[in-house]
């Protein structure tokens, strides 16, 4: 049975974990949450870099067939280091939301949200641009929807996410954007938020680009898929907040020393 492994600074990359098996339930999976370490969003790219590189050994010590850098935000900054070090293939998550960006906008005027690292190495504008050249692309940092996602303030009709959500995308309104990346996460909790600002735009999701990707190129599995996650700090603020991310109870989480 394949079995893949997947990281990210925290909690977020559970909402990629999720997507991949509703798209191949039968999948092992591994995940680990750096959550001593969270957040990655305000390092520097070489920190960001050396953490990953932790990270990707600690899972493919755990026999794993495929890696999957769920934060946007390492997937930016690290995903080169990372190909070079590892024997087995690495997918990051900016590449494909970029694609399905540039395929699914009709003015070619898209926006892209995210943290303040993933906006500032310019990783979505260049993979947006490679996929459509003369596209337009408007990227701003939106940090406090992060912890808005892990308090689980996300309802849209909660007037501290509305006014929130209204102050990041008012200049994407401006700015006619017809298509929005979620370049982090957490955001796709919010994507009810989101929406009510930006109406018309289509909003687009990396996790479910990445599982298209990972399902060209690992098997589906069968019989009962087998998942373990591990954190690098105590697991009970992630295991209190993991089924907002996953969709279904975790039962347990390893705390691990990388």
């Amino acid at each position: 049975m394949a079995r893949i492994g997947i990281f990210d600074s925290g909690v977020g990359g559970l909402t990629v974990q999720k997507a991949i098996l509703a798209r191949l339930p039968g999948l092992d999976t591994v995940y680990l949450g750096d959550t001593a370490r969270v957040p990655y969003g305000s390092k520097s790219p070489e920190v960001v870099t050396q953490y990953s590189l932790r990270n990707a050994r600690f899972l493919v010590a755990r026999e794993i067939e495929l890696l999957v850098v769920a934060c946007n935000t390492a997937s930016a900054v690290a995903l080169p280091a990372l190909r070079e070090a590892l024997a087995i293939p690495v997918l990051g998550v900016v590449e494909p939301g970029a694609r399905v960006a540039a395929r699914a906008s009709r003015t070619g005027r898209i926006g892209v949200i995210g943290t303040a690292s993933t906006v500032a190495s310019g990783a979505y504008q260049r993979a947006i641009a490679a996929a459509r050249p003369g596209a337009d692309v408007f990227a701003m940092a939106c940090p406090l929807l992060v912890p808005l996602a892990e308090e689980g303030w996300t309802d849209p009709d909660d007037e501290v996410v509305r006014l929130v959500a209204r102050r990041y995308l008012a200049p994407f309104l401006e700015a006619r954007v017809d298509t929005l990346v979620l370049g982090c996460t957490h955001y796709p909790l919010l994507k009810g938020a989101i929406g009510r600002e930006l109406p018309g735009v289509t909003l687009v999701d990396s996790a479910d680009a990445i599982a298209d990707e990972v399902a060209a190129q690992v098997g589906p599995g069968d019989g009962v898929a087998q998942h373990r996650f591990f954190v690098t700090d105590t697991p009970a603020r992630f295991l209190g907040v993991a089924e907002r991310f996953l969709g279904t109870p975790v039962a347990s989480a390893e705390q691990v020393d990388i």
